[in-house]
């Protein structure tokens, strides 16, 4: 896992962004965006099934990067970490969350 979060957005041109339904389908969706050239994958955690699809991706999609959108709170930064996340994704940053984000170990694109 890079840390490094200029290195992994070149690594794509685009980063597909998914709001999945079925956790079951993450992992061939995000093999065939892997070998399409788009490993960046963010999967926003609007849906019940977001957590495990972030799960699935991590564990069994080589080279796929799982990225946590719609990231809101704490409980929801922990979740996602759990899931193996390698980027998170807000659609804003009140102050509460920066700091909140400030130490959780993985690159942040906090939205504003």
């Amino acid at each position: 896992m890079s840390h490094d979060l200029a290195a992994l957005l070149a690594r794509a041109p685009v980063i597909p962004v998914i709001a999945i339904e079925d956790a079951g389908l993450a992992e061939p969706l995000a093999a065939t965006l892997v070998e399409a050239g788009l490993p960046l994958i963010e999967v926003t955690l609007r849906t019940p099934a977001a957590l495990d699809a972030i799960r699935a991706i991590a564990e069994r999609v080589p080279g796929a990067v799982p990225i946590a959108g719609t990231i809101l709170d704490q409980r929801q930064i922990d979740d996602a970490l759990d899931a193996r996340v390698e980027v998170i994704v807000t659609p804003g940053t009140p102050p509460a969350l920066a700091e909140s984000l400030a130490g959780c170990g993985v690159p942040v694109m906090p939205g504003c």
